[in-house]
């Protein structure tokens, strides 16, 4: 069975313009929860996190002659990885139908990827 990563998308424009409460996003955390275990009892889940706001990122760059490292994400952009789940899926299609219940549940745009295959030993 394939792995998936199910990456939710942020927007730094839409988190300033989000006047929400944690306690307006609670039926969110809700959703989010219960997709979870639906995905843990079907047997698809593998891994998942929500990750910290983008100012907290910090990029490492150790492909010179000396690590360099830096405040911030790789990339300067309005859409960063606001967080993820690993999936295990038969297919890009069971893995399209867990995306749509994903994006729903935590009111996000999410980015479905394959993983690479293992190399045969």
């Amino acid at each position: 069975m394939t792995q998936y990563l199910l990456a939710v998308h942020g927007n730094v424009d839409e988190d300033a313009a989000d006047t929400r409460t944690m306690a307006d996003y609670q039926p969110v955390f809700d959703a989010v929860e219960r997709f979870n275990e639906k995905l843990r009892a079907e047997g698809a889940w593998v891994f998942a996190g929500g990750l910290q706001p983008i100012d907290q990122a910090t990029t490492v760059d150790n492909t010179g002659d000396a690590p360099i490292v830096t405040d911030g994400p790789f990339v300067e952009s309005k859409e960063y990885l606001g967080g993820f789940w690993v999936i295990e899926a038969p297919d890009l299609d069971a893995a399209l139908a867990w995306a749509k219940e994903g994006s729903q549940a935590c009111e996000g745009k999410v980015e479905v990827r394959p993983f690479q295959d293992e190399p045969e030993a």
